[in-house]
């Protein structure tokens, strides 16, 4: 008996055993479950982070771009704000030029020499204002003709002058912080 109660309890231990090994299973697997889900979890997270990185990145690129285009716009702005009260001012140059080829430089008449050196002196200090606000003449004569520059009012034959080149400025160009305001008008050789 002694032999049958140790049979028995020996077999209990087994059953135990054997019912005791499927919960460890079971524990194991949930465990590998749950470090799978908190693994893909952190892969998600990890993409998300880097996602969030690259927009912030391309954020503050597009924010220094507009910075930058807005710098540009404004320098512009103060550049060419008096272009239009400029190219209204030329035609006033141009008279000035005008009277000045035209009023007779041998004159012994005391009014016409003090009518003549205002003349002159104003057009002098309009010329240097214009050049102290960037406003610069173009007078070509005697260099090739480039359309960028110049307006070409007609070709003629100059057997002297190199063809293509610009024998007679019939309007002076002018330019303004290196922007063309107005082109010359030239007559070029053929």
């Amino acid at each position: 008996m002694a032999e049958e109660k140790q049979n028995d309890q020996q077999e209990a231990a087994e059953a135990a055993q054997a019912e005791s090994q499927p919960e460890a299973v079971e524990t194991q697997s949930a465990e590998a479950g749950a470090s799978d889900a908190l693994q893909a979890e952190i892969e998600a997270l990890k993409q998300e982070l880097a996602d969030t990185k690259d927009q912030a990145l391309r954020t503050a690129a597009e924010a220094q771009n507009i910075r930058r285009r807005a710098e540009i716009d404004a320098d512009n702005a103060r550049k060419f704000a008096v272009e239009r009260f400029a190219k209204d001012l030329l035609p006033v140059v141009d008279n000035l030029e005008r009277a000045l080829e035209s009023a007779p430089k041998d004159s012994t008449d005391d009014a016409v020499k003090a009518v003549l050196e205002g003349v002159e002196l104003t057009y002098r200090s309009f010329a240097d204002m214009l050049e102290k606000h960037n406003l610069k003449a173009i007078n070509p004569e005697g260099e090739p003709f480039d359309p960028q520059l110049h307006e070409a009012m007609s070709m003629v034959e100059a057997p002297g002058a190199e063809p293509n080149s610009v024998i007679q400025v019939v309007q002076k160009g002018y330019t303004l912080n290196e922007r063309l305001l107005r082109a010359a008008m030239v007559v070029v050789s053929k």
